[in-house]
């Protein structure tokens, strides 16, 4: 049996959870309680906000703007 590793924005989620130490769920809810910002301004706030690094901020910007079918 194989496990599939995540791909696309998924595959930072790990290694986000551990370094900031919250389930990619609650980062996600922050994210929505920001809309309707734009993908950018989204990833500016977690930068600013909560001193994440770019490619795990635009991750999860990413995951939760694709899941809610935003742009």
């Amino acid at each position: 049996m194989t496990t599939e590793k995540p791909k696309g924005p998924a595959s930072y989620f790990p290694s986000n959870e551990k370094k900031y130490g919250r389930p990619i769920a609650e980062w996600q809810a922050l994210v929505r309680k920001h809309y309707p910002a734009k993908h950018m301004e989204l990833v500016a706030m977690l930068k600013t906000d909560h001193a994440m690094g770019h490619g795990h901020a635009n991750a999860i910007v990413a995951q939760t703007l694709a899941e809610d079918k935003r742009g």
